[in-house]
C-alpha cells in the first residue's frame, strides 16, 4: 500500500538549474556541492519522532508515479518540521525513476519493482563503493478501477481481468463476466480498457498477478512495458485513473488511492477465497503480510504471493521501493536521505499511509527497513 492530497509537480530532474540552493544528488554524483546552509533543526512544532539532524538544501529524486499521494504527504510533513530542506519528487513512473538514479541525478528512486540484475550491477558504478539496495516503503493493493453506467458493484477474477487487458473479452455483457456476477444488468457497451504507456512497476506487478492466478489466459512475461495486445495507453497513474473516470465502459488498473480520490469504483476480485476480495488498506496488508524478503545483506527485495486464496487478502498487490546505495552515497547528499527516509519508515511516517489509501508495511518488515536506514554510507 499519502495530509495533502493535492500533488506536488516536481521539476524536470534533467534540466533543474538551482540557484542559492544545494541540490543533493545521489551515491557518487560530483556535480553539486554543498552551500553551507546550516538550518535544518527540527521546528518546536513538527511531530517528535521527524529528527532533521543535518539535513538541508534541496533532494532531487523521481520515479513511482503509485506512491506519488504518500510522498506527497511525507514531503509536507517533513518540510514543516525541516526548514532549509526542499523535497522535489517527480512521479514518471519506476523505469524512467531507476533510469534517473542510475545517471547520479536524483537522491533516490521510487519504484513498484526491485532492481534487477542488470540494474544492480549498474548500480556499482554510481554508487561507486556499494550498490543499490531495494527499500520498501509503501504497500497498497492495484485497483481495477472501472466505469459502467448503472453497475456500481462489479467482481472480475484472473481469468476475466487477463482476458480482458488482452482484448479477449470484448463488451461488458459478456457470458464470463455475466457468470461472476449474477442479478447484475450488464450492458452491451464496449469495453474500454486503459493501460500505462511509460514503464511502470504497477504494470509488472499486475502482470506477475495475472502470471500467477491466470497462466492458461495471460501468456505475457511480466515486465514494465505493457506487452498485450490492443487497448489503449495512457501516461501514469493519474493518466489512467483520468481517461477511466472519464470514459462509459473503461477499465484500467491504479493504486488504490487513485481510485479514492477519483470516486471510481473498484472490482472486488474472485480468488477462490470463500467471498470476492475488495481492494482496501487492510486485504491489501493482508497479501503484503505473506511476503518473503529474497534480497540478501541490506537488500529487502520481496516476494508477494500474488495467487493467495486467503480469506481477506487481497491479491493484486505492490510494494514500492526507495532505492539508494548501500555504500557510496554523496556525502552532502546522505544525511538529508537518511533523516527523510527514517521518517517515511517511522510509525508515525507509516501511519499517514492508511488515510491515503495505502497499505502500511507490516510490523516485521518495517522493523528491517528502521535498522538499515542509519547504517547507509
Amino acid at each position: 500500500m499519502k495530509l495533502q492530497r493535492n500533488r506536488l509537480r516536481a521539476l524536470s530532474l534533467g534540466a533543474v538549474a538551482v540557484t542559492g540552493a544545494l541540490v543533493l544528488t545521489a551515491c557518487g554524483s560530483d556535480d553539486n556541492s554543498a552551500d553551507g546552509n546550516d538550518s535544518g533543526k527540527t521546528d518546536s512544532a513538527a511531530p517528535s519522532n521527524i529528527k532533521c539532524e543535518d539535513a538541508k538544501g534541496q533532494l532531487l529524486a523521481s520515479g513511482s508515479s503509485a506512491q506519488d499521494n504518500a510522498m506527497q504527504a511525507w514531503v509536507k510533513a517533513f518540510q514543516e518540521a525541516c526548514s532549509g530542506v526542499e523535497i522535489n519528487y517527480s512521479p514518471d513512473g519506476s523505469g524512467a525513476g531507476i533510469t534517473k538514479w542510475l545517471q547520479g541525478t536524483t537522491a533516490f528512486a521510487g519504484s513498484d519493482s526491485a532492481l534487477d540484475e542488470a540494474e544492480t550491477a549498474d548500480s556499482k558504478k554510481v554508487c561507486k563503493t556499494g550498490q543499490g539496495i531495494n527499500l520498501p516503503m509503501v504497500g497498497g493493493p492495484v485497483a481495477i478501477g472501472y466505469n459502467l453506467s448503472g453497475v456500481d458493484n462489479l467482481v472480475l477474477d484472473a481469468d476475466t481481468i487477463a482476458k480482458i487487458f488482452d482484448s479477449k473479452i470484448k463488451k461488458w455483457n459478456d457470458p464470463a463476466i455475466a457468470k461472476l456476477n449474477p442479478g447484475v444488468k450488464l450492458p452491451a457497451t464496449e469495453i474500454q480498457a486503459f493501460h500505462r504507456s511509460d514503464e511502470s512497476g504497477t504494470t509488472q506487478n499486475l502482470g506477475k498477478y495475472l502470471q500467477a492466478a491466470a497462466p492458461k489466459s495471460w501468456k505475457y512475461e511480466p515486465d514494465k512495458a505493457w506487452a498485450a495486445e490492443g487497448g489503449q495507453s495512457a501516461s501514469g497513474s493519474s493518466g489512467v485513473a483520468s481517461q477511466v473516470k472519464n470514459t462509459d465502459g473503461a477499465i484500467g488498473y491504479f493504486e488504490l488511492s487513485y481510485a479514492k480520490s477519483n470516486n471510481i469504483p473498484a472490482v472486488k476480485v474472485e480468488t477462490g477465497a470463500s467471498q470476492p476480495v475488495e481492494a482496501t488498506t487492510d486485504t491489501a496488508s493482508a497479501g503484503i503480510a505473506a511476503a518473503k524478503v529474497v534480497g540478501t545483506g541490506k537488500d529487502l527485495s520481496l516476494e508477494l504471493d500474488y495467487n493467495t486464496k486467503a480469506d481477506g487478502a487481497y491479491p493484486i498487490i505492490l510494494v514500492t521501493y526507495e532505492i539508494v546505495c548501500d555504500k557510496g552515497n554523496k556525502a552532502d547528499a546522505l544525511p538529508t536521505i537518511k533523516s527523510f527516509l527514517n521518517y517515511t519508515a517511522s510509525e508515525e511516517g507509516q501511519k499517514i499511509l492508511s488515510d491515503a489509501g495505502y497499505a502500511p508495511l507490516p510490523d516485521e518488515i518495517a522493523t528491517k527497513v528502521r535498522e538499515i536506514v542509519p547504517t547507509l554510507a
